[in-house]
């Protein structure tokens, strides 16, 4: 036990133990997640360079892409770096201000993309169902500032998650069974009343991600309901494969990150510890890395542009 703090009661360290009873098998986990953090980084990277590069794509979707391209890359990158220093360094130790910043990060993140899924499924909408009025309504100006706006609601209501932590008295265990610091993980070790970490972690989950899931449903259920109304199939099938895509992200963001919410808070009696950190290292990487290949197979003018950037590159012009 590392010495603690006489005045906050704050240890100086935390231990990460990375996938309890799966420590003989830390080096061999950590090649597939060092390929999905490799392939998240390039895939991202590509997107948002593509896009950039092309004024043709500066579109309300694609700057949505982008903005989530960007968040797929930092939400990994707050945690997969520290996991693989676990698997591969024994480097389990992170500070105390430190596991605070790697919270504050994760859920800033993870809402700050939950906003954009909602965004794009309003794009969607527009684009769909009031096509006439959608350059008029989506302008540069007003996606700036739904992107604010995003960034603003997670900051407000993430911040409050750091504050609640640091007020907790830490005088038993510093030892995490995690391989990064997660707010109830963290909060578990306090030796005091969590009752209102429990409740705003609750409370946040409905009110700001469940309402997103909520007006997502809502949207495509209005996108469904305005296609088959349209006359011709070939029409129909165009405006659903406009929205393959983002169903495809939203259900890999949406449902690991549910289960995983489940399990942390009633689960935990049923599922078993390696089980459930697994499934929360794969609810941060997998989607990070799925989200660029889903949107450059399904989108066929990212996937030109993207032929045509490794053809320039690798035969010349």
């Amino acid at each position: 036990m590392v010495m603690l703090n006489a005045s906050t009661f704050h240890p100086d360290y935390f231990l990460l133990t990375g996938i309890p009873g799966l420590e003989e098998s830390h080096l061999l986990l950590s090649i597939p997640f060092c390929i999905m953090y490799a392939m998240d980084l390039i895939g991202n990277s590509i997107l948002i360079f593509v896009i950039g590069r092309n004024e043709a794509l500066h579109q309300p979707m694609y700057l949505f892409l982008v903005m989530l391209a960007t968040c797929d890359i930092l939400l990994s990158s707050t945690t997969v770096p520290k996991t693989l220093c676990i698997f591969w360094f024994n480097s389990h130790l992170i500070t105390f201000n430190g596991c605070l910043v790697q919270i504050f990060f994760i859920h800033f993140n993870f809402g700050t993309e939950s906003a954009i899924l909602v965004s794009m499924a309003y794009d969607r909408y527009y684009a769909i169902c009031c096509p006439l009025t959608y350059s008029s309504t989506l302008t540069g100006s007003f996606i700036r500032r739904i992107i604010f706006f995003a960034l603003l609601r997670s900051f407000s209501i993430i911040t409050p998650f750091v504050f609640l932590l640091y007020r907790l008295p830490y005088e038993g265990s510093n030892v995490i069974e995690h391989t990064y610091c997660e707010h109830m993980s963290m909060a578990k070790l306090a030796t005091a009343d969590i009752l209102v970490n429990v409740v705003y972690g609750l409370v946040i989950a409905a009110s700001a991600t469940g309402v997103d899931l909520i007006l997502i449903v809502v949207s495509y259920v209005v996108i469904i309901r305005a296609v088959l109304q349209l006359q011709s199939s070939e029409a129909r099938l165009k405006a659903f494969n406009t929205c393959v895509s983002h169903v495809c992200v939203i259900i890999l963001f949406y449902i690991p990150a549910f289960f995983s919410f489940i399990i942390h808070r009633i689960g935990h009696k049923y599922i078993s510890p390696q089980f459930h950190i697994l499934l929360a290292n794969l609810y941060v990487i997998v989607p990070s890395m799925m989200n660029p290949i889903i949107y450059g197979v399904k989108t066929r003018e990212i996937r030109q542009r993207v032929v045509a950037m490794f053809c320039k590159v690798f035969i010349g012009d």
